[in-house]
């Protein structure tokens, strides 16, 4: 079994919209609505952990209440970053199995989930391969310092899943160490534990800008067909 953090607590001002973009509407649903039903289909999904900005806890509430969301409930309030949120919330899991997503990411499917559990490693990415050349530079000075090989590289996606006793011992290596990470898969490998990647997916990305939102739209009212 299994509980899900949903990382929902961020403000989304790329977005530069009126509200946290994770509460804009994509075809008259907000966008934590999409991860919210695709996790309480999945049967192995037991609970729901869901952060939210300073502020947001009742229009969070009410919206799992409007759409009916079965699976338990926990509400905590998001910490300064992403890494302190996760930290944050994994404390709340009931559960030896963790499972991490982001309300941002609202292509999720329950099958998703599923294809993620029934995966045999026990903490498990789903990565896509970069279908752009990508370098590192020295931003202060513009100047283009090497070259990195892209098949050896991933764009890292979510949903991911870990053991809840691993994902605790990384965050408090991290912690102990003095860093912060942007997300857990590469947390957990820099801190030694093995960690494995299943094929993602394009539609699988994050909503971060305008253009985005109207692209999610597109997508997810099913009209994306070539003909």
């Amino acid at each position: 079994m299994y509980s899900l953090i949903l990382l929902n607590g961020g403000i989304g001002s790329r977005v530069a919209a009126d509200r946290p973009k994770q509460f804009l509407k994509i075809n008259g649903i907000s966008i934590i609505v999409y991860s919210l039903v695709a996790a309480d289909s999945c049967s192995e999904i037991q609970e729901i952990i869901v952060n939210y900005p300073h502020g947001w806890l009742e229009k969070t509430q009410k919206i799992v209440k409007e759409y009916g969301i079965k699976k338990p409930v926990k509400y905590v309030e998001a910490g300064s970053t992403r890494h302190e949120s996760v930290a944050l919330m994994v404390q709340q899991c009931s559960h030896d199995n963790v499972i991490i997503h982001e309300s941002a990411r609202p292509m999720i499917t329950s099958a998703d989930f599923d294809a993620l559990i029934s995966h045999k490693s026990n903490n498990v990415s789903y990565m896509h391969e970069i279908p752009f050349t990508v370098a590192p530079v020295e931003p202060s000075t513009n100047r283009v310092t090497g070259y990195l090989d892209r098949n050896n590289l991933r764009n890292v996606q979510l949903p991911q899943k870990f053991t809840k006793s691993e994902l605790e011992s990384a965050h408090l290596k991290a912690k102990n160490e003095g860093l912060e990470f942007t997300e857990d898969a590469t947390l957990l490998a820099s801190m030694g534990f093995d960690v494995f990647f299943t094929e993602g997916s394009d539609n699988n990305f994050k909503v971060t800008t305008p253009v985005d939102v109207r692209i999610a739209g597109f997508l997810l009212s099913g009209n994306d067909s070539n003909e």
